[in-house]
């Protein structure tokens, strides 16, 4: 593999590095258990591998450490942009200005051991790190701000319409509800998505009046989800890049995303027996 070869060749310049790997893809919550439960350090700091660390990110959580027993801390990330972002790198820039993230974190191995490391029924990147800052949370584990912790996350080359296939991590959503309502309610989503209900309930509802011959109720309700889209579309739009191309992309993917993601949410409340919209 090529991630392998590549700690090799370090390991053979004087650092000293381990390479893991689980047998099975399984997500990055099952892949820093094993990072974690591998470890012998005091101190256990978590980046992502499209990140680019400051030379002086871990040399800021080793001085902030006074020996305490259970302790985290978060840093700070900085999300490059283009002159004219896209919706996908803006959605990417959210990272700077959430609580905790496990791009840029470090926590005792004691800490992790309390609260029983990365729940790993969050199979894909999302959720994953909310989930374990909650676990601090409700453990009266303090988690410390050091803003000179630095890590550098460059926006990955997305394809077209790539907010359609993100809106499967809805998924995870229902899962970390279930665990912590309160947080979830207090930190994530103060209220469901009812914008995206409306305009579902408004489509279907046109379908349905034509379906019954009452044209003037379907075109009041076609009405109703076309203004809904819109505002949709500008909010979207609002702070983006207005490129042909990408605004073909916010018009398509607007007018289907409401559908997708209550879609794998409900699957979401389903699959984890919760009532969760």
């Amino acid at each position: 593999m090529e991630t392998e070869l590549v700690v090799r060749q370090f390991c053979e310049t004087g650092y000293s590095f381990v390479y893991l790997h689980t047998p099975l893809k399984k997500g990055p919550a099952a892949a820093r258990n094993m990072g974690w439960q591998s470890a012998a350090g005091t101190l256990v700091a978590f980046t992502d591998d499209d990140c680019i660390p400051d030379p002086g990110w871990l040399n800021d959580f080793w001085n902030a450490y006074k020996d305490e027993t259970t302790i985290a801390y978060t840093g700070k990330i900085k999300v490059p942009l283009s002159e004219h972002p896209t919706d996908y790198e803006l959605n990417t820039a959210n990272l700077e200005k959430a609580e905790f993230v496990t791009a840029n974190c470090c926590c005792t191995r004691q800490a992790l051991e309390r609260v029983g490391g990365f729940d790993e029924r969050f199979s894909m990147a999302w959720r994953e790190d909310s989930d374990l800052e909650f676990k601090l949370l409700e453990e009266n584990i303090p988690i410390v701000k050091r803003e000179n912790a630095l890590i550098v996350h460059p926006v990955r080359k997305a394809p077209w319409a790539i907010s359609i296939k993100d809106q499967k991590k809805g998924l995870f959503n229902a899962l970390l509800y279930k665990k912590y309502p309160q947080l979830y309610r207090k930190k994530i989503e103060s209220s469901p998505p009812w914008n995206y209900y409306l305009m579902i309930i408004s489509f279907i509802g046109g379908i349905a009046a034509i379906v019954l011959d009452k044209n003037w109720l379907a075109i009041l309700s076609f009405l109703f989800w076309l203004v809904l889209l819109c505002i949709f579309i500008i909010k979207r739009l609002s702070k983006t890049s207005r490129s042909w191309d990408h605004v073909a992309e916010m018009v398509v993917t607007s007018a289907l995303i409401p559908f997708v993601s209550v879609y794998w949410q409900l699957a979401g409340a389903w699959k984890y027996r919760v009532l969760f919209l």
